[in-house]
Parts: structure tokens; sequence; C-alpha cells
């Protein structure tokens, strides 16, 4: 039987006895490094919490919505590397939809535990609640297999199979992954079998091809340029990226996905690429490289700015999870690390010193405390407040358009959802950064609009002793949405709007403590965050930006709107 300590059961390594389905599942996730799980309960998922509240190592942290656990989970695992969701049987397995695809569009790993009705009246395809009424109850598995890496219906029997095996495949290609479990067989002993799991390997034949290309691309090219994207992050390449670009003493830009990948505080570090939308000395460095190193390459929308700025092929090296191509030609079976390592290793150097860099927002102009809060003058303020190792939560928005043109400081992450851009993820994935790192500054930044998504997490912030600066930018409405709505003007874009809340009034609405702040001026937001900064150790702090112009939006967002409106133009002629 499972042992029982201090009124926790865990269950037995040794073999002195077996453990039960629930105790094993949990036993896995905390060999992880996962020491909590996010979830709301339901009746089918009892037996899992149950097993979970009475469980040593591991605790839950209940959402107030399966959408807000899902996002919470995908926060807290960027900052731990693996997270997991518990929800229940339908209608909380497809409140959680959302979370799960964009976790799957991110690469970020979550195991995701559906707590089913009991098995045999599965079988008998009862019609019972929370069910389509038609006794199918795969229907929701099915749902969830385009948006997960591996789906498994678990049982004592496969038990002790699929579960490392569904793990390692969410660690592997940094995807979620789905587990059913029936409510009466979560107790049930395990039959005992030992998982043969394969880890990849590279081939060493392909890796030798690839690099012999790569030192004949390197060694003719006089201007070469690193470009750190979104996989870097999810497969914690940052050391390998930064001592390939140390070793060959070239720039490296960040592309807006990527973006907390490389340390910008790194004097290789030129900026932010964006494409035709971003800087336009960081595009003439990357674009104008006789070679182009590409790190964890997603050529997205919101990465190249839109069309006109893709790579030539035949003067890139893109570094894939588990594939090379070299000046067009792939090479597959190659493990990322090892190819980075690889390219470190030809101990080549550039010959061109690296240029300059470009940081819009280091020299902002120095206005009287008294100004109005603007983009122009918010922005370079709240580059010069952050510190190393902040954890920066970025809400899609204009908040994302501008502050993906801030310079981090070192040992900072940065959480955004940059390709999936799910308006309301910022506010809960802020809650489980806070889980995951409770001893690190987190700074949420988000707008009136999105906060009103999911504000139900502020208290479930405060519940569990979450001590967050959260900045709300008050600009009465979807702004982000008004400027990429280039073709009806905005005083037709009523849909845009929202109610106006008092945010301050939120923190005891939800029976919490916290300190708040509504700021109108640069001036008021300055001493706010100084405030806060005293404040945090205690409680949670909110502080309000109200600005008095509605449109008023970074520049980067202006460009990436007018860009927009060019490409549609372009393609009516």
């Amino acid at each position: 039987m499972a042992k029982t300590i201090m009124g926790k059961v865990r269950s037995n390594a040794q073999g002195e006895g077996q453990a039960t389905l629930g105790t094993y599942l949990f036993d896995c996730l905390k060999k992880e490094g996962v020491t909590e799980v996010f979830g709301v309960p339901g009746d089918y998922n009892f037996t899992l919490l149950d097993t979970l509240e009475q469980y040593e190592g591991v605790k839950l942290v209940p959402a107030r919505n399966e959408l807000n656990g899902g996002y919470a989970a995908d926060g807290y695992a960027r900052v731990k590397g693996l997270a997991a969701l518990i929800t229940t049987f339908g209608v909380g397995e497809l409140s959680a939809v959302n979370a799960i695809a964009g976790a799957y569009s991110e690469n970020v790993p979550i195991v995701h535990i559906v707590g089913s009705p009991k098995s045999q009246k599965q079988k008998q395809q009862k019609l019972l609640h929370h069910t389509l009424m038609d006794g199918d109850f795969d229907a929701f598995r099915r749902v969830y297999e385009p948006i997960s890496a591996y789906t498994a219906i678990l049982t004592p029997d496969n038990a002790t199979v699929e579960i490392p095996k569904a793990i390692h495949i969410a660690k592997r290609t940094k995807k979620p992954v789905y587990l059913s479990v029936a409510l009466d067989l979560v107790q049930q002993p395990l039959a005992m079998k030992v998982p043969k799991l394969e880890q990849p390997k590279t081939n060493e034949s392909s890796l030798k091809s690839a690099s012999r290309q790569a030192r004949k691309m390197l060694k003719s090219a006089k201007q070469v340029v690193l470009l750190s994207d979104t996989q870097v992050k999810s497969w914690k390449w940052e050391p390998l990226v930064r001592a390939l670009a140390e070793q060959l003493q070239i720039p490296v830009a960040s592309t807006i996905t990527g973006k907390g990948g490389f340390d910008e505080s790194h004097p290789n570090h030129i900026g932010t690429y964006g494409g035709q939308t971003g800087s336009e000395g960081v595009r003439a460095v990357v674009e104008q490289a006789d070679c182009l190193i590409i790190a964890g390459y997603v050529p997205s929308d919101t990465n190249l700015g839109g069309e006109g700025s893709e790579p030539n092929p035949k003067k890139t090296i893109v570094i894939h999870p588990e594939s090379t191509i070299v000046g067009g030609q792939t090479y597959t079976d190659i493990l990322g690390a090892d190819m980075l390592n690889e390219l470190t290793g030809l101990g080549l150097t550039a010959e061109q010193p690296v240029p300059a860099a470009d940081y819009p927002y280091n020299s902002g102009t120095q206005l009287d405390g008294s100004h109005a809060l603007t983009a122009k003058e918010y922005y370079p303020l709240i580059q010069r407040l952050l510190q190393p190792g902040d954890i920066v939560v970025a809400e899609t928005g204009t908040l994302a358009y501008g502050l993906s043109q801030v310079q981090l400081p070192q040992g900072a992450t940065y959480i955004a959802q940059g390709g999936w851009q799910s308006i309301g993820y910022a506010t809960p994935a802020t809650l489980g950064a806070c889980i995951a790192a409770p001893k690190r500054r987190v700074l949420l930044f988000t707008g009136d609009g999105s906060l009103q998504m999911t504000v139900q997490e502020l208290s479930s912030m405060m519940a569990y002793g979450c001590k967050p600066i959260i900045f709300v930018l008050n600009n009465r409405g979807y702004t982000i949405e008004k400027h990429l709505n280039f073709r009806t003007p905005t005083e037709r874009q009523s849909y845009n709007e929202i109610p106006g809340w008092n945010y301050l009034k939120l923190v005891e609405a939800f029976g919490g403590q916290a300190y708040t702040e509504r700021v109108r001026t640069i001036g008021e937001l300055a001493r706010a965050f100084r405030d806060a900064e005293l404040q945090r150790s205690d409680k949670l702090c909110l502080i309000e930006m109200v600005v008095p112009n509605d449109m008023d939006a970074p520049e980067y967002l202006r460009q990436v709107s007018k860009e927009m409106e060019r490409q549609e133009n372009k393609s009516k002629k």
C-alpha cells in the first residue's frame, strides 16, 4: 500500500508496496520538478484532487476557471520547463482548449490531465451530464488531438507506460500532452511495467556533413549575423547561443517572438529584428549579412513583419530542434544543441566588428514630471526601472508591441504570446510565473480590455501569496484592434470600446490587500513605481496608467499597422 506521512501520501519508492495510478502520476510529475498543479474541481476529477490533496510534494493551485488555469500553467512552464493542469471531462477540458492550443503554438509543454466518468458507465455508453448525450466518450479527446503532441486514456494496466511516455514527448516536443483517466481508476493499484523510452540522438554522419558545409559558408562570409528566435527559449539554448556568438564574435539580434532568448545587455546584442516593421538599423545588419545563422527559427508573420523579409536560403544556416538546414540543404537527425556546439567548436572568428546596438528607448525625451502619459515617454521609463532577474509578462496589445522594443536587463525572463496572441493571457500567466518563481520580481503589463477578460486571477494571486507589480494601461478600449483595423474609422468601431471599471477597487472586491495607485503623468508613474518596489514584499501592487489619448500607441505598432495597409493595397493592384 502507499505510505502515509504526516497526513500526506507518497508512493512507495522502495517497492515495499504498490502505488496507485494517481500517486504514480504525481510521482512522475514531481520527478520532473513540477511541485504545483493548476486546475479547477469538477465531479469527474474528484479522485484526482483527493489524491493530490493527500500527496506529499505536489500541491493544487486552483484557478477561477479552466481557461485561466491553462494560461497559468503556460506561464509556470515558461519559467520551470514543465507544467500540469487538471480539468474535468467535457465542460472543463473544453474551457481550456484555447490555452492548450496557445501552448501548442508557442512550444510550451503542459501535461493536461482530465478526470472522466466511471469506466463502466463509459463502456455502457450511458448518457451522462457533461457529455454530448450521444454515448461518445472519446469525442473530446479527439478535439485535443490536433493541439496536443500525444493523447492517451490511462488505465491501471497502461499507466506506467503511458504516463512516462507522455511526459517524455511533452519535454521533447515542447508541446502539451493529454491524459484522461476515469474517476474510478485513479485510486486503483498499478500493473507494474518498465517503460522503454528512446532519447533522440544526433546522427554523427549527418552532423559532420552539415558542419563541413557550414564551415565553408562561414569562412567565405565577410559579415556573419546570428538571429535568436522562438525555439531558443523553448529548448533552453540560451547558453549555447551565447557561447556561439562569443566564439564567432558576431552581432546577435532577437526576433519579436524570440525576445529574451539572448541576453540583451550583452555587447554582441544589437536589438530586436522585426522585418519591414522593425528597426531599420537592425534590419540592415540582419538582411545584409553574407551568412545568417538562425537558431530556433519560426518564420511567422510576427517575426518577418509581413512579406518581403524572408531570408535567402543560400545564405542561411537554420538550426531546428532535430534538424539543420545549411545553404538550403536539409540535414535530418541533428539535435539543435549539438549543432550549436559544433559551430562553436569550429573555432572561427568573424572579421567585421559588432555594430552599435539600436534600442529606441535608450534616449527617451526628458520631460517635466507633470507631462501626461504617452507611449513615447513611459516605455523609456519602464526600461530604466527594470532590474536584472525580473520576470516581465507582456499582454497582447499595445503593451506587447511597445515592450518588444525595450532593452531587457541581464537575467530577465520575458513572457509573451508572440505567435498565438490571445488577449487575456498575461494575467493568469503572471499567476503561474509567481508560483513558479516566488523569490523573483514579477511585473505584469496589461491593458484594460485584456484585464477584463481574465481579471478573476487577481483573486488567486492574493489568495496564494503572489506579489507581482501590475500595470494596467487604461486607454478605454481595444486600442490595438483600432490600429490594426485600418479599414474602418475609429469612430465607427464601437465594438472596440469597453465598459469603464474602477480598477483600484478590484482588490477590495476580491477580498485582498494591495498597494494601488492611479497615475496620469510620467512623474506620478515614476513615483508609483518606486513606491510599489517598497510595498511588494508585503502585498500585490496595482498601478493604473490613465492615458488621455485613446489612440496613443508605441511607434512599432504604428509601423505594423502601416505595413499591413501597404501590403493590402499592394495586393489589390
